[in-house]
């Protein structure tokens, strides 16, 4: 119950940064989603969901309320034919209302592999073509970089190179491990955190630790979203829709 109380506090504090919620809807956004073997773990209690359930959970409470108004792509890493640091799966490239095609590519996901969190950004920038356009990525993850990636160099990058990039980094459940995982810079900067907050830090982004599928559904409201969400507004096909 306390770690709880203390994540809730966390995103409460996290959210309340000026300037987060009025994110411009024009700019297009990239979803990287963590499919690694750990999403599919079981916690202390036996009894609590996977991450992967309750991800899938947020998902679907957030993705309808995001899509209308924000043109969304999709990344998957984890899963797949190639080696276990190799499986980086561009979905598809930011496109209109894409509550649908995010929901049926998370719902069918078999978790498996490891975390190249780096490299996955990495490439959600390259089709967000992030040294010419304005960009979000937003990065899903239970907080391991395992595949020798260095997130904080990466950071340093996109925001030196990048027209416009901002990172946002959603810690779900993230449990550090200092031993047996290549994550070379871990020690130097996250201590107690995702080393994934570097991205965050180096681009002006939000990172948010969430441990519920309400903290997470929140959390992608907010990152993902308008500020459209949350108050009653006309249809998206009206002409009020934001542009």
């Amino acid at each position: 119950m306390k770690h709880r109380l203390s994540a809730a506090l966390s995103l409460i504090a996290a959210l309340a940064q000026p300037g987060l919620a009025t994110a411009d809807c024009a700019r297009d956004a990239m979803l990287v989603f963590d499919g690694s073997a750990s999403m599919e773990e079981i916690g202390f209690d036996i009894q609590e969901a996977t991450r992967i359930v309750e991800a899938r959970e947020a998902m679907r409470r957030a993705m309808p309320q995001i899509a209308p108004y924000r043109r969304v792509g999709l990344l998957v890493y984890g899963p797949g034919p190639l080696d276990a640091c190799s499986n980086i799966d561009l979905r598809f490239p930011p496109v209109e209302d894409a509550a649908g095609p995010v929901l049926e590519a998370v719902e069918s996901l078999n978790p498996n592999g490891l975390t190249p969190l780096t490299a996955s950004v990495q490439a959600a920038a390259e089709a967000l073509e992030y040294r010419i356009r304005p960009g979000i990525v937003v990065l899903v993850t239970d907080g391991r970089e395992t595949c020798g990636g260095r997130p904080c160099a990466l950071g340093e990058q996109l925001a030196r190179t990048g027209k416009d990039l901002t990172v946002h980094v959603i810690g779900f459940k993230v449990v550090v491990d200092f031993f047996g995982w290549d994550n070379p810079e871990q020690d130097s900067y996250a201590k107690d955190k995702t080393v994934a907050k570097c991205l965050a830090d180096h681009t002006g982004g939000l990172f948010v630790s969430t441990e519920t599928v309400d903290e997470l559904t929140e959390a992608l409201r907010e990152t993902l979203g308008c500020p459209l969400i949350g108050r009653a507004e006309p249809a998206p096909d009206s002409e009020d829709r934001p542009v």
